[in-house]
């Protein structure tokens, strides 16, 4: 599972997202003050593959929701998410990307 994430496309149409999440994290909740955010299988679930597979995916739909190291690391680095836009929950990144075609 060394560079692995796990990536879950949802919806359909102008209302599809993807959601991104470290395969470390799958199952796991995160604390930190009053945010909690529950790693659910069934919303981050789905295909597991590498994060450079992942992020061609992501490329590809308007919407994503990415947790972990890996997941939202790549993502800073390719520039589909901006360094100062993520935040941290018990030291775990989340990044959400909301792009507009108009």
């Amino acid at each position: 599972m060394k560079d692995e994430v796990y990536v879950n496309v949802r919806g359909r149409g102008e209302y599809t997202f993807v959601t991104v999440c470290d395969a470390d994290l799958l199952g796991k909740t995160l604390r930190e003050g009053r945010i909690v955010i529950h790693v659910r299988e069934e919303f981050y679930g789905g295909h597991l593959m590498s994060v450079e597979d992942a992020m061609k995916i992501v490329r590809r739909y308007d919407h994503a929701n990415l947790i972990g190291e890996k997941a939202v690391g790549k993502a800073v680095e390719e520039g589909l998410v901006h360094r100062e836009a993520v935040l941290t929950v018990a030291g775990v990144p989340h990044a959400l990307i909301m792009r507009s075609r108009f």
